[in-house]
């Protein structure tokens, strides 16, 4: 499905654009303030930006809920003879300006408010490993999203309709229903895993962080990131933002003492910027000019992370250039040795930090907690203890403090509490199914990959994928692309395949790639 524009002058379908144009601009100018709030914004300056971002918040809703905006919508409707993209169009731009008109102008000036607060609390929070300084930001923030989703009773939980926001089409049951096959079969890999100790880690520091930054902006142009419509910087948590139709950033994180964060972080983030840098210029400023959902995006992030940068291929292209730049300590390392490292299976604490088998259940922990502070089964003041106690009943282990437990992720504090987590384990699966369709249509992806050419994986990405932006809902493209529905087969398949030689010497400890 493509966007095609009428061949003759069309007042009407013109005045939309401009009007669609100019919503994507304050929802950039929105994520310009937050891209600024993340990097460099002044301890004290908190307030001030949630002032900020609360008028551009109130600017957007009076411009949705616009009469005129809202007769031109209808006016469009009637024409029968729009293409199927235009039809796909006016529907998201309804969907928009639907939600828009329930949601009181109050309501919505002080969500943004209150997300910029939240978010400054948790940075003090964490610091300090104290969740009663920010539980009190949260209990208000889930009090907002409460009453956000009151004003939606047809979607029918709360986390029904914030799914629906990210991930149009998907429901609770949904998600439920994939987790309840993903969770066991996990925790059975997970079980069969060897324990004891994985002997020394090749990529343990300490690494000068400037080189790792440099090796970071190499990766990024490798795999396709255009540095003229881009740029990245470091911040506490990594994050992809699109401040402008051609400014896609980028912030990771760079870890002395290991390597896996930041490179990792920056596979991660340049998957998401290569998505919104590939999207269709004719949907540029329209309601399908961004990426189809938050799982689908994810999906983009966790198959350059995982599938790529995870992959034996992708170390053999790389091994001369980080032994070059980390002399002493990679200098005696190879291939096998790099790729054991990055696969290794070790449950760990930190959700950015979880190997592919564990990840996933990083998610649903989080997943499941969301749906019992808004179904009202769990208070606030009890989400640390419940935390650790699905942290020690998934894997096997207990936060220390709450900066490495309940603290760690942003997403709640900054106003994602309700379908903040599920989408990057959906990521997850989609990623699993793309990977399959793209090995099936490039018989030379692993050669492609070990000679550092991404350019095929990139194009097939970008043909079937990046320029339809949000043309189709995510379960429609993702089926159209791979041939099914969304399913966990794929994705456990390929992992058990990784897992499986973990049972039997000669490789004990580490996850590994069969041909």
């Amino acid at each position: 499905m493509t966007l095609t524009h009428p061949p003759r002058p069309d007042t009407c379908w013109t005045d939309l654009l401009r009007r669609w144009q100019s919503q994507t601009d304050l929802r950039d100018l929105e994520e310009l303030l937050i891209w600024d709030q993340s990097t460099q914004l002044p301890q004290a300056a908190g307030a001030d930006r949630g002032r900020l971002l609360a008028q551009v918040a109130v600017w957007r809703q009076d411009q949705l809920t616009d009469a005129t905006y809202g007769r031109a919508l209808d006016d469009e409707g009637a024409h029968r003879d729009r293409s199927p993209a235009q039809q796909r169009l006016l529907a998201l731009a309804r969907r928009e300006r639907d939600r828009a008109e329930r949601l009181p102008r109050a309501l919505v000036q002080r969500t943004a408010e209150l997300n910029a607060e939240g978010y400054g609390t948790w940075v003090q929070a964490r610091a300090t490993s104290d969740f009663q300084r920010v539980a009190p930001v949260l209990e208000r923030l889930l009090d907002t999203r409460l009453e956000t989703a009151a004003h939606f009773p047809e979607a029918g939980t709360p986390m029904d309709h914030f799914i629906d926001q990210v991930d149009e089409g998907f429901t609770r049951a949904q998600v439920s229903a994939l987790f309840a096959e993903l969770q066991p079969a996990l925790q059975a890999m997970l079980r069969a895993a060897p324990t004891g100790e994985p002997g020394p880690d090749p990529l343990a520091g300490p690494f000068d962080v400037a080189a790792q930054r440099r090796l970071a902006q190499q990766l990024m142009t490798d795999l396709g990131f255009d540095p003229d419509r881009g740029a990245q910087a470091q911040a506490p948590h990594p994050f992809m933002v699109r401040v402008g139709q051609r400014d896609i950033r980028i912030a990771t994180r760079f870890d002395p003492d290991h390597l896996a964060p930041g490179l990792f972080s920056t596979l991660h983030e340049t998957g998401h910027a290569l998505y919104e840098q590939g999207v269709g210029e004719d949907l540029l400023g329209t309601p399908a000019g961004f990426g189809a959902s938050a799982a689908v995006h994810e999906s983009q992030a966790r198959l350059w992370e995982n599938l790529v940068g995870r992959s034996l291929p992708f170390w053999s292209a790389y091994l001369p250039d980080v032994q070059a730049a980390f002399a002493p300590q990679l200098g005696g390392v190879d291939a096998a040795d790099l790729h054991r490292a990055v696969n290794r299976v070790s449950p760990g604490l930190i959700r950015v930090q979880a190997d592919e088998l564990t990840y996933n259940l990083h998610i649903i922990v989080r997943y499941q907690l969301e749906c019992a502070l808004l179904d009202g089964a769990l208070a606030v003041r009890d989400l640390p203890d419940a935390w650790n106690a699905a942290y020690e009943t998934n894997l096997g282990l207990t936060p220390p403090d709450h900066a490495r437990g309940v603290l760690q992720d942003v997403h709640w504090y900054a106003g994602q509490l309700g379908g903040a987590f599920h989408s990057y384990a959906l990521g997850n699966l989609m990623a699993a199914q793309l990977f399959r369709a793209a090995q099936a249509a490039l018989p030379d992806l692993h050669g492609d990959l070990e000679r550092r050419s991404f350019t095929a994986l990139h194009g097939w990405l970008a043909r079937h994928v990046y320029r339809h932006g949000g043309l189709f809902r995510p379960a429609e493209l993702i089926e159209q692309v791979t041939g099914s529905p969304l399913g966990s087969a794929d994705f456990i398949t390929a992992l058990t395949r990784k897992v499986s030689p973990l049972t039997s010497p000669p490789a004990p400890h580490f996850l590994q790639e069969t041909p």
